[in-house]
């Protein structure tokens, strides 16, 4: 039996947006523990299956778990980014799309520091080195240009969350075709690193932009308990405003009681509604 969706595939001219924070899988688990990779990969495959995103920002994948994610999503995706350390191990905070919809013009991985350059350099305070992977993309089915921004920033440093929404603000300002900015960004909407990414109109947060909103507002880190309404949201969708928000939602969905990660998933169908074409 298939799994229903809260979203689901899309259909031009919209294009199904999720930002999915898997958890890294985490050496030494207890087998019974909700947080065991191993419990928890078929239900992250569920859910991918049964969503199937155009556009799919994923934060915490490790290698071996990277495989896996593109092994489920199938041939039809592709993805970029690689690890944020210096030699490019470690975590991934990758952009996956689905080539049926999107052809790939150009994309770069730059570390969130004052040498963005430099793989694996940290220099705002955070000692987990941050990255921001910026993609540039063609909708096949309307012509349409856009750019995507995948990235996760930091749980502990405040300075470092609020100059890395900075540097995100900036390459969102030079990007002369509309962005859609997707990631964990370990703080509460409203707060002043979303100040940052909104202010002046630059960005719109999808889920109170969205003409209809399938779920309540969930926070989405439940850390495998009961969800809360009105927790915080601290996984966003933004977008600019060439983007219109159809549907917005945080997917709280688990399998017999279990959550397939400690994050729920946002989700938003978008569409274009200023049109800019590649030249």
């Amino acid at each position: 039996m298939t799994d229903a969706p809260l979203v689901g595939p899309a259909e031009a001219p919209d294009l199904h947006v999720m930002s999915y924070n898997i958890r890294r899988r985490m050496p030494h688990v207890n087998p019974r523990s909700s947080d065991n990779w191993s419990h928890r990969m078929g239900l992250v495959q569920r859910l991918l299956l049964s969503e199937r995103p155009t556009l799919l920002g994923i934060q915490e994948a490790l290698p071996d778990q990277l495989l896996f994610l593109a092994d489920t999503l199938g041939t039809d995706y592709r993805f970029v980014g690689h690890g944020r350390r210096a030699d490019h191990s470690g975590e991934h905070s990758v952009i996956f799309y689905d080539t049926r919809r999107l052809e790939l013009l150009h994309w770069s991985q730059r570390a969130l520091s004052d040498t963005p350059a430099l793989a694996g350099s940290v220099t705002w305070g955070n000692q987990i080195p941050r990255v921001v992977v910026r993609a540039t993309f063609r909708d096949t089915a309307t012509g349409t240009v856009f750019l995507s921004i995948n990235t996760h920033f930091d749980h502990v440093h405040a300075r470092s969350r609020e100059r890395s929404a900075e540097a995100i603000r900036e390459l969102v300002k030079r990007s002369t075709v509309p962005a859609v900015v997707i990631g964990d960004f370990n703080a509460d909407a409203g707060g002043a690193e979303h100040r940052v990414l909104v202010a002046k109109g630059l960005l719109r947060d999808s889920w109170r932009a969205a003409h209809e909103r399938l779920s309540d507002e969930w926070g989405t880190a439940p850390h495998y308990h009961a969800p809360t309404r009105g927790g915080k949201r601290i996984d966003w969708i933004l977008v600019g405003g060439a983007f219109e928000v159809v549907k917005a939602a945080i997917n709280v969905t688990r399998y017999d009681g279990s959550w397939p990660s400690d994050h729920a998933p946002v989700q938003a169908l978008i569409r274009v509604i200023e049109e800019r074409r590649e030249p």
